[in-house]
């Protein structure tokens, strides 16, 4: 399976996972909205109720009050509660669904009705004595009869209210189980869902992780032989996925190297045992040129002329030149060749040494700035920077006395180093050629050069990492500046 379709199928997993925490959520949250508003509406029917049975006990009340007094004050609350009635009771009825309770609430407006027309108005007539006609015991018998009617009716109201109110008491409690039962369900369910959510997400993202970072760990490790100089390793990989082509990218690129290595191995070689030859046979032959010179010179004696023995000289000085200029390009040829040891190199006392050994003439004075820091390096190559660049300074400078100074400072990741002399300049033109090898700016037989020097000076640079540059201008003397890396903060600033 490719790597992009088992993090699409991860992603899936996990969207599909969270869709249906949502939807079951929903649904659930549907269930709660639905509990919550029926307890909510049966609390107003309850309310209701009680506000009903408030206002009949008031009619009650008031219509007691005046049959005892008759005393009209009395009524007052009858009426404002009989007034109140049919909205409390369309009120009930518009909160009712239960068919059973708007049969009770039927009875009870049933009930509260015959009590208004059947026993409670009469009452009141009665005891307004409005009906004339009747003897006082015709009276108190008719009014015994209605008295006992309404408290019967009364006592029915009551019991409609208390089986009304009771089946809803019944109903909101079952729908509150309903709904704690709701809110735990959701609760667990959703926690459930939620949990199992994340750990399949953090474990597909955990092996998704692991399969990749196992993956790159290889190709690291593949890369770190590789520059520690292992080319025949390789990945075995066997995924057939994305990181699968970089593997056989890594493993070609690897056998590549190696095989470009062993190819410039042999080459090295090769050039090792040119140079050698080169050095042995042209060598032997201007060494027998020089000896022959100086037989023909000791054979001729006085007898030799003047001009040939002018010419003789000249041959032996071509030969020197021709000499030099052989172990010039070796040299160059050498250089990073050879694997060497790197060490501690007190800058002031190696430049003690070059000058020391280059023996400036007299006129020459080298101003070597204090306190040069101490560099982990190798010692052989600085100092063969140093010493081409002074005796450069000293070769081609155009009077018999001169001054050379060599400066230093520092940057984050360089030592910067410049040798600067007051000679005659070079012209802008050839700050660059005068770093080609075998190019000179003075013909050769003015001053005796091979034109190797400086190109050693910048391969040894580069192939520390750092660059060499100069600034000059004809008659304003030359300054060479050359950087040398620092070696993973092991440098030291010698004090």
């Amino acid at each position: 399976m490719k790597l992009s379709v088992k993090l699409f199928a991860g992603f899936l997993l996990i969207s599909v996972l969270f869709t249906a925490v949502a939807i079951v959520n929903f649904r659930l949250s549907e269930a709660v909205i639905e509990n919550t508003q029926w307890v909510s509406r049966s609390q107003v029917v309850v309310r209701n109720s009680a506000s009903l049975q408030r206002n009949i006990i008031d009619m009650e009340t008031g219509l007691r009050g005046f049959l005892l007094n008759g005393n009209e004050k009395f009524l007052k609350p009858y009426f404002q509660a009989r007034d109140q009635m049919p909205a409390l009771m369309q009120e009930m009825r518009n909160f009712v669904t239960s068919p059973n309770q708007k049969r009770k609430l039927d009875d009870i407006a049933r009930y509260q009705q015959r009590l208004e027309k059947t026993f409670a108005e009469p009452l009141i007539q009665m005891k307004r004595g409005q009906d004339t006609l009747m003897t006082e015991r015709q009276f108190d018998a008719q009014l015994e009869t209605l008295v006992l009617g309404e408290q019967i009716m009364m006592d029915s109201i009551r019991g409609a209210f208390k089986d009304f109110n009771a089946y809803e008491y019944k109903v909101r409690g079952e729908r509150s189980a309903r709904l704690n039962e709701s809110i735990s369900n959701t609760r667990y369910l959703s926690t459930i869902l939620t949990i199992l959510s994340v750990v399949i997400g953090l474990s597909w993202a955990y092996y998704i992780t692991r399969l990749i970072t196992n993956r790159i760990m290889k190709m690291v490790t593949l890369a770190e032989q590789i520059s520690r100089g292992d080319y025949k390793t390789q990945i075995v990989d066997t995924s057939n996925d994305e990181l699968s082509r970089l593997s056989h990218s890594l493993n070609r690129m690897s056998a590549t190297i190696d095989e470009t290595f062993t190819e410039l191995d042999l080459k090295n070689k090769e050039l090792d045992q040119f140079a050698y030859v080169v050095s042995h046979d042209l060598k032997a032959p201007l060494r027998g040129i020089e000896v022959a010179s100086r037989w023909v010179e000791e054979d001729m004696g006085t007898q030799l002329p003047a001009n040939v023995q002018e010419y003789l000289v000249m041959m032996r000085v071509r030969v020197h030149r021709m000499e030099n200029l052989i172990n010039g390009i070796l040299a160059l040829a050498r250089i990073g060749r050879t694997s060497q040891v790197e060490e501690e190199v007190d800058v002031n006392e190696l430049l003690s040494e070059v000058v020391d050994l280059l023996s400036p003439p007299s006129g020459f004075y080298i101003d070597v700035q204090d306190n040069l820091p101490i560099l982990h390096t190798v010692r052989i190559q600085l100092q063969q920077v140093f010493s081409n660049l002074i005796s450069n300074a000293i070769k081609y400078h155009d009077k018999d006395k001169g001054h050379i100074s060599i400066r230093h400072h520092e940057t984050d990741e360089f030592h910067v180093f410049s040798v600067a002399d007051d000679g005659p300049g070079i012209d802008p033109e050839y700050h660059s050629r005068i770093f080609v090898i075998f190019q000179t700016l003075q013909e050769r037989d003015a001053m005796e050069s091979t034109g190797v020097g400086l190109s050693i000076v910048k391969k040894i640079v580069e192939l520390q990492g750092g660059t060499i540059w100069v600034n000059s201008e004809p008659g304003l003397g030359s300054t060479f500046t050359f950087t040398w890396p620092k070696q993973s903060g092991k440098d030291q600033k010698f004090l």
